[in-house]
């Protein structure tokens, strides 16, 4: 479920080399410029997003979380349009990320939920959705 208005996202990445950070950096500023997001703050160890305020951070950590695909944590974000979730899952894989389920409508979640998913360059998963006609 999207973050409410307020609520701030912390991901823990692998900023352990500056590569790294310029791959997210490219990854993140494309794929959630459809949804509305830019990038509102930086430095060599953390990117912050948001649309007013930050509200989705990736910081480096010495010991991040490591990619489980059998989890089931992901991140979703609100996409203003079904478009936008397009646009987002084809920015992502563009950018570096592997695609985890095309665009489409998801009817097990609700007759409008319109949906893409996607992994980041470091295995983490992304979801973008639109729950309007």
């Amino acid at each position: 479920m999207p973050a409410r208005t307020g609520e701030t996202i912390h991901v823990r990445s692998r900023f352990d080399r500056r590569s790294r950070h310029r791959e997210a950096k490219a990854f993140y500023d494309a794929a959630l410029k459809p949804l509305g997001f830019t990038r509102l703050s930086a430095d060599e160890s953390s990117l912050g997003y948001g649309k007013e305020g930050v509200g989705f951070w990736i910081s480096s950590a010495e010991r991040p979380v490591a990619d489980d695909p059998k989890s089931g944590l992901h991140f979703c974000f609100a996409a203003p349009s079904r478009a936008g979730v397009t646009a987002f899952h084809a920015a992502a894989l563009a950018h570096g990320g592997r695609d985890n389920g095309k665009p489409g409508l998801r009817k097990d979640y609700g007759p409008h939920y319109y949906a893409a998913y996607v992994f980041d360059p470091e295995g983490y998963r992304l979801e973008a959705y639109f729950g309007g006609k």
